[in-house]
């Protein structure tokens, strides 16, 4: 039996890995469950679960977490802080890591269960896309597994030779031409940019096809998260840049695709429900039942692609360049994103705002080649601090 920890136990992802976990109690166990503030949610987490470890990652709500776990009659530990969380993730409760605590925050646990040897289920782009090459070595030295399980990289394992899937082997010796990543085109496919001036939270917010929390949803409407995805699949697999495409699919079916030098093209099709690669993660190599529906290709109907307009979604594009810039340009975009998101969601700063504000960052802070997990954090400060201040330059 697996010993699981959800790390983001209260978000979608979290709840969708605890669904799958539910359905095959037999072979799966939930043992370590953590989130951010929610301790209502945590504790009702932990009263269905019964882990031996639940974590809070804010100190000041440890004792009240403990209060309710003990009023339940639980044995389940309470701790706090990102010390007990990366312990968490790299100690004896647990053998498989389901790192889906959203942005910057979950970059630490995600490496201290890389290098700790774990099953890595990747959730958490951002830790990727900061610290792509220091979670390759973490690995390297832990030995452990790495399954994504984002849709589109989840995909592109089940398409890959099982070789290129784990970088054991190059995508030439592979025969692979082209990674290609689907974007559904979020809230505002076929929109000009004239039409986004005046978009509001709640509309940027609403995915037409996944459910998703508010942060990753804007993410989406803006192609940004598609960005971050072009730079996780560079370090999941090995391409460069020039060779991973991104097409616009708005039904959400193809989750993505391999082109071969054969002229084949392996694509992966379901649903959009993030069970089937979670499942696929929790149970590798072999699959078994995530409680999605079956595809029905006959109701569906037709596929429809489409090139993404990198003029009106300029994340997309600077992404792309922040990933041939290379070193800490990754971390930079990240971390302007995730201000100029915020700022946005707190109705402080334009949607179309966005791509200024992580452009004017790139353009201050040059790229340095990356050296060891102090840099990248310290850079990721520099660069809030640098959104910060270009929001209110470019929009006093």
């Amino acid at each position: 039996m697996r010993k699981v920890a959800v790390l983001g136990a209260t978000g979608s992802i979290g709840t969708s890995a605890l669904d799958v976990i539910a359905r095959h109690p037999q072979r799966f166990r939930a043992s370590v469950l953590a989130a951010h503030r929610s301790v209502d949610a945590l504790a009702e987490l932990c009263l269905r679960f019964e882990p031996d470890l639940a974590v809070i990652a804010d100190p000041a709500l440890e004792a009240e977490l403990a209060r309710r776990l003990r009023q339940a009659g639980l044995k389940t530990l309470a701790a706090s802080g990102s010390e007990a969380l990366n312990q968490a993730a790299a100690g004896e409760l647990c053998d498989t890591v389901v790192a889906a605590i959203v942005g910057a925050a979950g970059l630490e646990s995600t490496l201290a269960a890389a290098r700790a040897g774990k099953r890595l289920l990747l959730a958490n782009k951002e830790a990727i896309v900061m610290a792509g090459p220091l979670l390759l070595a973490a690995l390297e030295t832990g030995g452990g597994e790495l399954l994504p399980v984002d849709s589109e990289h989840n995909a592109l394992f089940q398409a890959l030779p099982p070789a290129a899937a784990s970088r054991r082997g190059g995508l030439d010796a592979a025969g692979v031409n082209r990674l290609i990543l689907t974007a559904s085109g979020g809230p505002f496919r076929g929109r000009s940019r004239a039409e986004l001036g005046a978009i509001t939270p709640e509309q940027a917010v609403a995915h037409p096809n996944w459910s998703m929390g508010r942060k990753i949803s804007v993410d989406s409407a803006s192609l940004m998260n598609k960005g971050l995805e072009v730079i996780e699949a560079h370090f999941l697999f090995g391409a460069p840049a020039e060779r991973i495409d991104v097409v616009v699919h708005p039904q959400s079916i193809v989750h993505s695709l391999v082109e071969y030098a054969d002229g084949s093209v392996l694509a992966q099709l379901g649903n959009p429900d993030m069970r089937t690669a979670l499942a696929y993660g929790l149970a590798w190599p072999q699959r078994l039942d995530a409680g999605v529906k079956p595809l029905d290709l006959i109701a569906l109907g037709r596929l429809d692609f489409q090139p993404p307009d990198l003029d009106t979604f300029r994340c997309l594009g600077l992404a792309y360049a922040a990933l041939r810039a290379g070193g800490t340009a990754p971390t930079v975009l990240n971390a302007a994103n995730e201000v100029a998101v915020a700022a946005f969601l707190d109705g402080q700063l334009p949607f179309l705002a966005i791509s200024e504000v992580i452009e004017a960052c790139l353009d201050e802070i040059p790229p340095e080649p990356v050296a060891n997990l102090a840099q990248l954090i310290q850079t990721d400060l520099t660069a809030r601090a640098t959104a910060q201040r270009m929001m209110r330059r470019l929009h006093c």
